[in-house]
């Protein structure tokens, strides 16, 4: 009998992945500032068996008003708590789910990076996990005294070298090296100490990380690989990646790719975990689901709606829109849309077939 398992993990966001969520009833409207709603959804996604729970993050924010006032409708990635802040406080209240926290290779510096996450996994005994990210947005660049984020290709070969520093520092202890020796006066074995001493192009770091061996020596390195490089990426220095495959032809594509190019680092395939996304909505029955989903879509405002499609449409406030949408029985949606130029008005329908 085979002994795969599913690795499922729960990407935490605020008040969750919709952007009407935060209107919800059953949640509370500031839950993306609250410990009590981030330690309910912990311990809910350990009672069901969840693997990891992750963080995303961004260091500002990313989204642009388009149009505007979208921004002040939509909830989601507005405010946030520090990931690597609150996940010590989730470890007090769990006891075996992974805790996976991002962090920036461009806005980060390696020792910082290294020894956070010793840290956290000393602190949850085993359960960290970095999300390595090289951040995307001008916003963040102008958060960090740039006036534009930095070339494309110096991002991901900055990140390369990032990565491999933080893992020679979580190396800077053999694991038996600390003695703890009351009688003979000894606090660790000094032949089992080791300087990285790194001086590449991009990073000068001399070490040894002040931080006791992690339990898990190196914390589980996390990654989301689409574009080329970062797939490049992810193949030479994740143990899991995620992707956003749109049908499954696709998803199969991306594994075999990123699979394949394994072999040239030393690793084998099965040193590393695809986890691709889903969004379920979930219910007791298909009707309890679709419920709650029309649900959510009613609490979305117009605004809101128009801002998803800017980044490919430009601003279509300025025109009034008629959106019709088909429900297969699979759950997938179809829609088709018009718009004229007129007044400023947006009058959206979605009307979901008899299946």
């Amino acid at each position: 009998m085979s002994q795969h398992k599913m690795r499922i993990g729960m990407s935490l966001r605020g008040h969750g992945y919709h952007l009407a969520a935060w209107r919800h009833p059953d949640v509370p409207a500031d839950a993306s500032v609250r410990l009590d709603h981030y330690v309910r959804t912990a311990q809910t996604a350990e009672r069901g068996k969840c693997d990891l729970i992750s963080f995303a993050d961004g260091l500002g924010i990313r989204e642009r008003d388009v149009p505007r006032g979208a921004l002040a409708r939509q909830g989601r990635d507005i405010i946030d708590l520090d990931p690597l802040t609150l996940l010590p406080a989730l470890a007090m209240v769990t006891t075996h789910i992974g805790l996976v926290a991002t962090a920036s290779t461009t806005y980060h510096e390696p020792y910082h990076v290294a020894r956070t996450f010793a840290s956290l996994d000393l602190i949850s005994q085993g359960r960290a996990g970095w999300n390595v990210v090289t951040s995307w947005s001008e916003a963040e660049a102008r958060n960090f005294n740039r006036d534009s984020q930095l070339e494309y290709a110096t991002r991901y070969a900055r990140a390369r070298e990032f990565v491999d520093v933080v893992k020679g520092l979580w190396d800077s202890w053999d694991t038996d090296a600390f003695l703890y020796d009351k009688t003979s006066g000894q606090f660790y074995d000094e032949r089992k100490l080791h300087v990285l001493d790194h001086k590449g192009t991009y990073f000068a770091v001399r070490g040894p990380l002040n931080v006791a061996p992690a339990p898990q020596r190196h914390p589980v390195i996390v990654q989301a690989g689409a574009s080329q490089d970062g797939r490049e990426l992810a193949a030479a220095t994740a143990d899991v990646v995620y992707c956003l495959p749109d049908t499954l032809e696709a998803a199969r594509a991306y594994y075999v790719d990123v699979k394949g190019r394994m072999g040239k680092y030393g690793r084998p395939p099965d040193d590393l975990k695809i986890l691709p996304g889903l969004r379920p909505t979930v219910g007791r029955t298909t009707a309890d689901a679709h419920a709650k989903f029309h649900a959510l879509q009613a609490l979305l405002d117009p605004l809101v709606g128009l801002s998803t499609l800017a980044s490919t449409f430009g601003d279509l406030s300025g025109h009034r829109w008629t959106v019709r949408c088909r429900w297969s029985s699979m759950g997938r949606r179809t829609c088709a849309a018009s718009a004229s130029a007129c007044e400023p008005a947006c009058a959206v329908t979605s009307r979901p077939s008899a299946s």
